[in-house]
Formats: C-alpha cells, sequence, structure tokens
C-alpha cells in the first residue's frame, strides 16, 4: 500500500512559513563542511530572504559558492512533523537602502526594537538601521528545489 501524500500545496506552504518564524540556513565552508546558523527571515512573494552582517561566516560562503539550503520545521511527534526544505542559490543584495527595508520588514515580524514587533515608516527604519546597512547583506533565497512535508495528513498513521 503507498504512503499518504503529505506534500504541501503552494498556499500551505506559503502559509507555514508566514507563520513561522526560524529558518535554519545551511552553506558549505571552504573546509568543505556545512555551515548551519538559524535565521530569522521573511517572504518577499514566494521568496524567503534573510539579512546578515556581510562579514559574518554565512555570507562569506554564499560569496563564494551560492549554494545554499534552507529548512523551516516544527513538530515535537511524529505524527505533527511539518517541513518545508528549500534547495536553491543566495542571491546577494548589498544595496544599503534595499537593506533597510528589509530591516524594516523584519521589524514588522519580530520585536528587534522593543518587546513587540512593529511596522516602521522609511524614516523611522533609517533612523533604526541605517547605520548598519552598508555593513550587511540580503539573501534572497531562490528555489531550485522544494521538498514538503505536512504529518498531519498522515491521520496518525505512518
Amino acid at each position: 500500500m503507498a504512503r499518504k501524500d503529505t506534500s504541501m500545496t503552494r498556499e500551505e506552504i506559503q502559509e507555514f512559513l508566514a507563520a513561522n518564524t526560524v529558518l535554519q540556513v545551511a552553506t558549505q565552508g571552504a573546509d568543505g563542511w556545512p555551515h548551519l546558523a538559524p535565521m530569522w527571515y521573511v517572504m518577499e512573494g514566494d521568496k524567503v530572504m534573510f539579512r546578515s552582517f556581510t562579514k559574518s561566516q554565512k555570507i562569506v560562503n554564499l560569496t563564494r559558492n551560492p549554494n545554499l539550503t534552507v529548512l523551516v520545521e516544527t513538530g515535537d511527534e511524529y505524527s505533527q512533523l511539518r517541513g518545508v526544505m528549500i534547495k536553491g542559490k543566495a542571491r546577494l543584495i548589498s544595496d544599503p537602502t534595499y537593506v533597510v527595508s528589509v530591516y524594516g520588514a523584519l521589524a514588522a515580524k519580530y520585536p528587534m526594537i522593543n518587546d513587540t514587533p512593529m511596522e516602521m515608516d522609511r524614516e523611522a527604519m533609517e533612523t533604526a538601521f541605517g547605520r548598519f546597512a552598508a555593513k550587511n547583506t540580503v539573501v534572497v533565497v531562490e528555489p531550485s528545489k522544494v521538498i514538503t512535508w505536512d504529518h498531519t495528513k498522515l491521520g496518525g498513521g505512518y
């Protein structure tokens, strides 16, 4: 008997990624070993993006080799496991204006300035994040393969 399909639809993927907060980012170090780091992320349409200091190991790795894998997953029991894994290439953007806008999007999702996320106008974003923009790079994940699983679709079975 064939196993039930546990893949997510495009709409389910979008909803899942929008609802979660931690992205595991895997890049390849110069020594050939994976470098894995948790990151806050936002969506731009159907693409995952995050920012990091340009001198961080993940950005250094992606400058050398743009291949990466990212993962968002949830669930503590097998029947509740859900995840989206994206294999792709990193598009690196260091334009300070764009970096500030991504900082703003992150601040709207995460408590970056105070205890709660907050929407900011351009001036507020520049004031809060402008001094960091030139030292940061935004990574847009350009997917080549998306793998999903949603074990809640199994109905408790295996």
